[in-house]
């Protein structure tokens, strides 16, 4: 067994080289070939590569499937990144539009407030709503304008469509509003087109009581009812709400005044009539004429 196993060996070795050589010859005379600059050789060239070229379209398959999907992935790597791009994008284009929805509600509560009208003699002052301090025995906000301001206890607030509260406590940069739903607030009011006299009175619900109506009878559901300034409380003529009925039939005030987003209140200076102070001023000065006997 090792003597032909000696023997292959001894055969094969001659064979590869005789086989290298060959190959060597092959690939010189081939490059002989393609560096000879003749007409002939030249036409010889051409027909070897228009016979060759065109049946090595199945060995160039796999190299375009190679390529195509480099480039493929290329793509996908690039489209990858724009994702990610876009993505971004659409976070702070969602951010700046969660900007400019708050931004909008603002200005039109501002543009509410602008559309207010008010008695003339009426001058005021627009704060922004700090903080709602509201619980189920309290109901009052803080706004940002105060002594500085020149803003007295008492005072009336008001939104872009009606009455809100009055000013209870006055800080040096801040007020409290006692809110009209506030079971502490009493506001004389008249209602409308009856003109009957009555008190709306809070109990910490969203739709007031009206107590202490002159004659029930001529109102109806829908009449308007605004601030009537009886004892000084409230300026004459603020828009209060609309009288509703309850299930019970108690007749309440709907509301005109939007509490659950309150931004922005107005203060409204009043300072009241003005009051007589000197009564000699009142009577003119007349001669008495002496009774004559």
């Amino acid at each position: 067994m090792a003597t032909d196993r000696s023997n292959s060996n001894d055969f094969a070795r001659p064979l590869r080289r005789i086989l290298l050589a060959v190959l060597i010859l092959i690939l010189t005379g081939v490059f002989l070939l393609w560096r000879v600059d003749s007409p002939r050789v030249e036409r010889f060239r051409a027909q070897i590569t228009d016979s060759i070229v065109p049946n090595m379209d199945w060995a160039m398959v796999p190299v375009t499937g190679t390529i195509n999907l480099l480039r493929d992935y290329q793509s996908y790597q690039r489209l990858t990144v724009q994702n990610q791009e876009l993505r971004s994008e659409l976070r702070k284009m969602q951010t700046w539009k969660e900007a400019a929805l708050q931004l909008e509600q603002e200005n039109a509560r501002l543009l509410d407030l602008n559309k207010v009208r008010l008695d003339p003699r009426l001058t005021y002052i627009t704060g922004v709503v700090l903080a709602d301090s509201g619980s189920p025995f309290r109901q009052s906000v803080l706004v940002n304008v105060g002594a500085r301001d020149g803003l007295l206890e008492g005072w009336a607030t008001v939104d872009g469509i009606g009455l809100v509260g009055r000013i209870s406590g006055v800080g040096q940069d801040t007020a409290r509003v006692i809110l009209v739903t506030d079971t502490s607030s009493r506001i004389p009011a008249t209602i409308q087109p009856s003109g009957q006299r009555a008190i709306i009175a809070g109990d910490n619900s969203s739709a007031p009581p009206i107590d202490f109506l002159e004659n029930p009878d001529l109102v109806r559901p829908g009449d308007r009812v605004i601030s009537s300034g009886d004892g000084g409380v409230f300026p004459a003529g603020l828009l209060i709400g609309q009288v509703a009925a309850d299930p019970g039939g108690r007749l309440r005030v709907r509301l005109a005044a939007d509490f659950e987003r309150l931004e922005f209140l107005r203060v409204l200076r009043d300072h009241g009539a003005e009051t007589v102070t000197e009564g000699a001023n009142v009577i003119l000065d007349q001669t008495i004429p002496e009774p004559t006997e």
